[in-house]
């Protein structure tokens, strides 16, 4: 199975310009590519990570990338499917993105070992010293409005609006392509299939002005049995950030996907054999209440993502937390798992005593039922059954002296933080 046939088995290619003819060019010899990023916030999501897996795989296959990240593109703002204008953000802002961005970008493609190590570049480069003369001399010429209209991201914006600003990015991507031809002999370009418009822009200009054959690979849009998307725009964005998505968090949504979609998501985002998955698949099926595919999903997503030791820790996080261990965890790892759940900052002038606490934090409504859920034994200090309705809480409740958990039946938490 060449490497082509691979991505399309793991369900990782849409579409193509000329597969034939890619095919070949894959199976020949080195093929330089790339596939861009906008910094449109200051971390990648769920989303882009598909295309930088395919960038993976490519390379482990013995080809060359050349990541983009669009510090000129991103100043602009892409059109495709968004139904308004995007806020245009100031270049400060946006350079800070782009090194962060670059930053998580490096640690999935190696830039260090062989002749196809990889090669960081950002289209502001060649567009900062460019005039716009020279732009619509040498590169706008080579566009009719009427191909730049044909574009569905353009249709789907004409009833609404679209601004000069944002008809032209279709342009300003299509001369990266240009631009990363030139200078690396870049052939093919790996992108989202709502990008399409904007890549064969590429290889039209290309074909125009340098008489040159570009490649088109698209990756599916990922979305799940319901047909629900990932990605920011749908406001359940699943960043690559620790800092804005914990290891533990991530591992949680992996760990919760549809038994439906588990064996197909470990195709597209594990570096597996085809064969390992063909065998956690029988398995898998064999008992689907053990949740195999999907804990091995989330290992393997996690660990490529933020390494094996904060997998370990999201793994320890949740272990812990279902058998309600919570003295077992560091007030670091609380703060992970129990990220979601209510937080009171205590006051230096609260009541300490447990019923008062209760109604305070708000962990209860009143103190009736405070003190009919202290009695009962419906009330747990950092794992502990408390019923003790004069209990109050001292510096030994405290969880490396930061906070401290406090569970209502068997799965309502509450963390009080000091």
């Amino acid at each position: 199975m060449n490497i082509f046939e691979e991505l399309k088995a793991r369900g990782l290619v849409f579409q193509t310009t000329d597969e034939e003819a890619l095919v070949k060019a894959l199976t020949e010899g080195q093929v330089s590519y790339y596939s861009g990023y906008d910094p449109t916030a200051d971390s990648l999501h769920l989303g882009h990570l598909v295309p930088i897996l395919v960038c993976r795989h490519l390379q482990k296959a013995g080809h060359k990338p050349y990541p983009l990240v669009g510090g000129a593109t991103g100043l602009i703002g892409d059109p495709s499917f968004k139904d308004a204008e995007r806020s245009l953000q100031t270049k400060d802002t946006v350079d800070g993105w782009v090194t962060k961005i670059q930053g998580q970008l490096s640690n999935f493609l190696d830039f260090e070992n062989g002749d196809n190590k990889a090669v960081m570049t950002n289209n502001y480069d060649w567009f900062g010293s460019i005039s716009f003369i020279d732009f619509l001399r040498d590169v706008g010429k080579y566009f009719t409005v009427n191909y730049m209209m044909s574009k569905e991201s353009v249709k789907k914006r004409i009833e609404t609006g679209i601004s000069y600003t944002e008809f032209a990015y279709q342009i300003m991507q299509g001369f990266d392509f240009y631009e990363l031809n030139r200078q690396y002999g870049v052939t093919l370009q790996i992108g989202g299939s709502d990008q399409w418009g904007n890549m064969t822009a590429g290889t039209e200009l290309l074909r125009r002005k340098a008489d040159k054959t570009g490649h088109v690979i698209t990756v599916p849009l990922i979305t799940d049995s319901t047909g629900k998307k990932f990605g920011k725009s749908e406001g359940n964005a699943v960043w690559l950030d620790a800092d804005k998505t914990s290891p533990y968090e991530m591992y949680q949504f992996w760990l919760n996907v549809m038994d439906e979609d588990a064996v197909r998501f470990l195709k597209i985002f594990t570096f597996l054999s085809l064969d390992e998955i063909a065998d956690i698949e029988k398995r898998f099926d064999n008992a689907r209440h053990e949740r195999l595919a999907q804990k091995i999903l989330a290992r393997e997503v996690v660990s490529l993502v933020h390494g094996e030791e904060a997998y370990q820790q999201a793994l320890n996080i949740t272990e812990q937390l279902f058998a309600g261990n919570i003295k077992a965890l560091s007030a670091k790892d609380l703060k992970q798992g129990l990220s979601n759940v209510p937080n009171y900052a205590v006051q230096a002038d609260d009541d300490l005593k447990l019923v008062e606490l209760l109604v305070t934090a708000g962990v209860v409504s009143s103190k009736r039922q405070a003190r009919e859920d202290v009695t009962n034994g419906a009330i747990y200090i950092n794992g502990d059954r408390i019923q003790d309705l004069d209990y109050t809480l001292s510096d030994s409740d405290k969880i490396d002296d930061e906070l401290t958990v406090i569970r209502r039946g068997k799965k309502k938490y509450s963390v009080l933080t000091f």
